[in-house]
């Protein structure tokens, strides 16, 4: 017997179980209306009423639709209801500009858009068959309570379920398929290695645009745990409702958890969750000693993994062994700096040029619109991560230590220099640039433009960034900038950024952080 994993197994599951349990809390102070606090029955009924309201807008199966929301009750119904229906979910970062947010829209195809009410006015410019914002007006013009919808005609666990946009080498970003299948098994892999289970709470520190949150919503949902809603990371608030709602898990970049470390600080009486919380990070490698304070300082457990969102993403693991128990803290915490032992059911090499290749169930169905930058990315049955590691041939640990890929992740967030540079290019004043990533403390790495002026002109720092600033998402804009006088190139022209980057990097194990 052969039964297509579908993202409908775990919200059936939740109603037939968990019907009666508090399944979501909303967050209460947002520009919409907070959705009710809703049991897993009210919530699936929710998410039926979305189905039948497009279902009333004609929206067939297969048409994408674009979600571009701050973290919200309505954008994790809609990551259950748009799949669940054969429809396609394209969640777009909230940080993006009106400019960027348009052409995820156009290249998806999306015939759908709906937008936070804080983006309603910069997004009101982009073209689309269907537009409107979440909250009144999605409750009163598509959402039909008790109606029922039509039911997906033929599921199929290799039908793209969302298309999660992210940055690459290009200055465009590609649209990563994401199969049922593969966020069946991510969820199943991520739940068993996180230990889920039904007296858990969850607090969603992560953006859901990211990767639909790693997955997490959808495991959760399957074994009935209460997801609590955080719109905006803040220290001090995290901390706050791991007291209220007696949070045990969280997911996120190791900049939240040094927002949290900070707020920590000026915090009143015990820090809450001590010997409760486990925290999943990821997004930069940590640095040793932020792992090393979580777990003194706070008391929470700490986890890392290594992914992509185009392998949905789990790819490995670490947690602390009990054979390292006895280890003292400062050595736990360099053992879990690495990125960790491989998933079940994942298997990784390196290649001869030191990238790391990857094979799993939860690796991408491809790019969409893009067959030839799919088979670049999949060639020969392997993942070709851009991530340059090693392997440890003791306990068979992956550790990450550079990237090949043109990329500077931020905070967790994925930027692509190349489409820095040419923001930057615009900038009448410039004749040559190369951006690179430069360590940083807060958030892992930052962003630095080595910059050429053009004979005769002038321009400060600030203005170089504020350039940026207005025609990209903030935290696409560099930090810093520094004028040169060249910017050397090999003899066919190309810029070695790995030879720009040395001098920041001097000092450090590995050429990211």
């Amino acid at each position: 017997m052969r039964v297509p994993m579908t993202i409908t197994d775990f919200l059936e599951r939740a109603e037939l179980g968990f019907r009666d349990s508090v399944g979501v809390v909303d967050e209460p102070n947002q520009p919409a209306p907070a959705v009710p606090t809703a049991t897993y029955g009210t919530f699936a009924e929710r998410v039926r009423a979305w189905q039948a309201g497009l279902d009333a807008l004609g929206v067939r199966e297969g048409e994408r639709v674009a979600v571009a929301s701050h973290n919200s009750a309505r954008l994790l119904e809609l990551l259950f209801a748009l799949p669940m229906s054969g429809r396609i979910c394209v969640p777009v970062n909230f940080r993006l500009k009106p400019d960027e947010v348009d052409y995820i829209v156009q290249q998806s195809g999306a015939s759908v858009l709906l937008t936070d009410p804080e983006l309603d006015g910069a997004l009101k410019g982009i073209k689309v068959r269907h537009r409107y914002v979440l909250g009144e007006q999605t409750d009163s013009d598509v959402m039909r309570f008790g109606v029922e919808p039509r039911p997906w005609s033929a599921p199929d666990e290799d039908a793209t379920a969302t298309i999660n946009y992210t940055s690459g080498t290009t200055a465009r970003p590609k649209g990563v398929q994401l199969t049922h299948r593969n966020i069946w098994v991510n969820g199943l892999t991520f739940g068993l290695h996180t230990r889920v289970w039904e007296q858990d709470v969850y607090l969603h520190t992560l953006p859901m645009f990211h990767c639909n949150g790693w997955g997490m919503p959808y495991v959760m949902a399957g074994l009935g745990v209460k997801q609590v809603v955080l719109r905006k990371v803040d220290g001090a608030e995290i901390l706050r409702r791991v007291d209220e709602h007696g949070v045990s898990l969280m997911c996120g970049a190791p900049a939240v958890w040094q927002a949290v470390l900070d707020a920590a600080a000026d915090w009143q009486g015990p820090v809450p969750g001590r010997e409760r919380v486990r925290i999943v990070c990821a997004g930069a490698p940590p640095p040793s000693r932020l792992i090393q304070r979580v777990e003194e300082e706070l008391g929470w457990e700490f986890t890392q993994i290594y992914g992509l969102t185009e392998t949905s993403p789990l790819l490995t693991f670490n947690r602390t062994r009990p054979a390292d128990e006895h280890l003292s803290a400062q050595e736990r915490a360099r053992k879990l700096s690495r990125a960790g032992l491989p998933a079940l059911g994942v298997k990784l090499q390196v290649s001869e040029t030191g990238e790391v290749l990857a094979r799993s169930n939860t690796a991408m169905d491809g790019y969409w619109g893009k067959p030839e930058e799919s088979e670049v990315a999949l060639e020969e049955g392997w993942f070709h991560t851009g991530d340059g590691g090693t392997i440890d041939a003791r306990d068979g640990h992956l550790t990450i230590s550079d990237r090949k890929k043109d990329v500077i992740i931020t905070g967790g967030e994925n930027v692509s220099s190349i489409e820095v540079e040419d923001v930057i290019f615009r900038h009448p004043a410039v004749t040559e640039v190369a951006v690179i990533s430069v360590p940083d403390e807060k958030w892992g790495e930052t962003i630095k433009a080595l910059v050429v002026l053009a004979e005769g002109e002038t321009v400060s720092e600030d203005e170089i960034i504020a350039h940026c600033k207005e025609r990209m998402a903030g935290y696409k804009a560099p930090t810093s900038v520094e004028f040169r006088d060249s910017i050397p190139r090999t003899a066919t022209g190309k810029i070695q950024k790995f030879k720009l980057r040395e001098p920041y990097w001097a000092g450090k194990e590995r050429g990211i952080n």
